[in-house]
């Protein structure tokens, strides 16, 4: 498993952070000014993230990258139909927002021209572009993507809450790159997990048949223990689905 200190470019720890920014504490990172909640700018409700001061950044500790990277240059916002077929897969729609921030000198502005990679299992657990023990879904790309952080640090992806397979919590996926000059680039790698009682109701409907049977609740995930409860996507409904969105500050010099 990867630590924060063992990235090149990190996202800063808690602690780490705290001592950045003395007694004022994270808030100090907004500039004193405090923005709508992620999970509020997700859907539209109150600052434009966009065009608002640097939101909120929030220290979060890299994870394990896992087995199931695959680097398919997929630059699309929605993940979820396979290109090799046209086929889209079946589940609760989500949406996920993450803003990306640049955290030097105890100051936050937004990251522009990061590369994000999202990538995560289908309702059935099932990774696209592997082969294991499950079988080989070689060839097929389905719920993998980039996207390029904005002028706002931000990137937005259209999939489905995921689905769930032994020994793991509910989880996605994501890589943050880059670039600090010319000869020097900052890779970022970690995972987002969801709450339980969430899962619980999505999980409760199709397509997400035998799902709870599969799946680790977060306490016995020690992936997920490792982060603290710091790395839990909040997510709220919205229209026939759910949105999210989830602020990191890196230090990319």
């Amino acid at each position: 498993m990867a630590g924060a200190d063992a990235t090149i470019g990190r996202v800063l720890t808690r602690r780490r952070a705290l001592a950045l920014l003395g007694a004022g504490g994270l808030a100090g990172l907004a500039g004193g000014r405090r923005l709508a909640s992620p999970a509020a700018w997700a859907q539209g409700v109150g600052a434009s993230p966009s065009a608002a001061a640097p939101g909120v950044c929030v220290a979060r500790p890299a994870l394990t990258e896992g087995p199931y990277f695959v680097d398919v240059k997929l630059d699309r916002s929605d993940i979820r139909s396979d290109p090799a077929d046209g086929t889209r897969r079946p589940g609760a729609p989500l949406r996920i927002t993450l803003r990306v921030s640049r955290l030097a000198a105890g100051a936050c502005t937004p990251l522009p021209g990061a590369v994000v990679d999202v990538w995560h299992c289908d309702a059935a657990g099932v990774y696209s572009d592997v082969a294991d023990r499950g079988g080989s879904t070689v060839g097929h790309t389905f719920l993998r993507g980039f996207q390029t952080t904005d002028a706002g640090g931000l990137v937005a992806f259209t999939t489905i809450y995921p689905g769930a397979y032994p020994g793991r919590a509910v989880h996605v996926h994501f890589k943050v790159r880059a670039a600090a000059g010319p000869r020097r680039a900052h890779e970022f790698t970690s995972q987002l997990f969801f709450d339980d009682a969430l899962t619980d109701q999505v999980h409760a409907r199709p397509p997400y048949a035998g799902a709870s049977a599969r799946r680790t609740r977060n306490a016995r995930d020690g992936i997920f223990r490792q982060a603290g409860g710091q790395l839990t996507l909040p997510v709220a409904a919205s229209g026939e689905g759910y949105a999210g969105a989830f602020d990191l500050a890196l230090e990319v010099g």
